[in-house]
């Protein structure tokens, strides 16, 4: 097998882009790509600095991300990590980097260097997402406040002795004015002139009118209706012939050509549980290749809220007599006559994002609830809502 340097070499021979555009980036990238080394010696924080994060330098691919790509590949090629990975960020860049066209050109004039993995993902947790905490509003100091109030109403006192003081050697009717003007200028600093020893209480300020609240942008990020679901029937189904957990099925979802489809279920679920069902099919997710059988979209199942090993999983099943290809879709204005788009982008996580709102109600059926509204639409066909069998609270997926 060839070295690292050798393998970031072929790769930026396919993109020079990588080394960068100008001499400041390239000197950056070059210093990124002898530390590329350390960072495989503690996965756990490669993955947290993967999290929020695409590429490693700016915004698109360097040699450095090819280089933490080589450095990685032993590890995840031996490691149990390939099939149950504690570092679903760190897998994520991984898949990623993998698929840039100067990272397979460089495989494909190495051919013994750092192959192309095939991982099954059908088991990946998903992550965790966390909330940002909230802003804590500031209070405005009181004695701020009323430190201001006692400086304008002292310097508008002094404003006025002074200008009655110019005016002590004036004739009396001026002398009326300036003693007019002092207290005019006292009143209107928002000091209340003294009677008796005691203040009288402040003019009561008017109320100023109430500002408008600003109109709520609508969200741009993923929206539920970009998912294309349909109603699908499994043809036939078989063990995966290089994966002990992976059933293949045969799908028609009312295409000319059934999808082959690659599912985690071995565990849960006999064959003949699957083959013949009429079951729910998302369509539009990036095909992927798992243990070398390309799957062509992903089987959607209800999730057990105390586990997949404790309660099980079972198959969300739409309305009886639903024929293969029907739409189905999530109730709501917004979303029940919306487009889902051709094929997800996975830097776009829609369906990771989309995701944590799936359940099941208490009436066993399913729907998706907004994390920010907390309104609840449920996932239909043109004949009725889409239920599981027995399970209720869970998670969908």
């Amino acid at each position: 097998m060839s070295n690292v340097s050798e393998f970031v070499a072929a790769a930026e021979r396919a993109d020079p882009t990588l080394t960068g555009s100008n001499e400041k980036e390239k000197a950056e990238i070059a210093k990124l790509v002898g530390e590329t080394e350390g960072y495989v010696k503690d996965l756990s924080a490669l993955n947290e600095k993967l999290t929020p994060i695409t590429y490693l330098y700016s915004n698109s691919p360097s040699s450095a991300d090819v280089s933490l790509y080589a450095h990685l590949h032993p590890t995840l090629i031996s490691a149990p990590t390939t099939q149950h990975p504690q570092q679903p960020s760190l897998l994520r860049y991984f898949l990623q980097i993998q698929s840039l066209e100067s990272v397979q050109s460089a495989q494909k004039s190495l051919p013994n260097s750092f192959p192309s993995l095939d991982i099954d993902i059908s088991s990946l947790p998903t992550p965790e997402r966390k909330a940002p905490p909230p802003k804590v509003k500031k209070e405005k100091k009181p004695a701020a406040a009323a430190a201001g109030v006692t400086e304008t109403v002292t310097n508008a006192v002094s404003g006025a002795v002074n200008a009655a003081t110019s005016a002590a050697g004036a004739v009396a009717g001026t002398a009326v004015n300036a003693a007019s003007a002092v207290k005019d200028a006292v009143v209107g600093a928002g000091a209340a002139p003294q009677e008796g020893g005691k203040k009288k209480e402040k003019k009561e300020k008017k109320e100023k009118p109430a500002k408008a609240q600003p109109v709520k942008e609508e969200p741009t990020g993923p929206l539920p209706s970009m998912i294309d679901m349909r109603v699908g029937k499994v043809l036939d189904v078989k063990r995966h012939p290089d994966a002990d957990s992976l059933y293949v099925e045969s799908i028609d979802v009312g295409e000319p050509e059934p999808r082959t489809v690659c599912s985690g279920l071995v565990k849960y679920m006999t064959e003949d549980q699957i083959r013949g069902a009429t079951i729910v099919v998302i369509c539009n997710l990036k095909p992927v290749t798992m243990r070398g059988v390309k799957s062509y979209a992903m089987l959607l199942c209800a999730s057990s809220k105390d586990g997949k090993d404790e309660g099980g999983i079972e198959f969300v099943y739409p309305p009886e007599g639903s024929q293969p290809g029907e739409r189905i879709y999530f109730e709501g204005e917004k979303y029940e006559n919306a487009k889902p788009e051709t094929q997800l982008n996975p830097k776009k996580k829609v369906f990771e994002t989309i995701q944590p709102g799936f359940t099941t109600l208490d009436t066993r059926e399913a729907a998706w609830i907004d994390p920010e509204t907390k309104t609840v639409h449920k996932i239909r066909t043109k004949d009725g809502v889409l239920t599981s069998k027995t399970l209720i609270g869970a998670s969908l997926s």
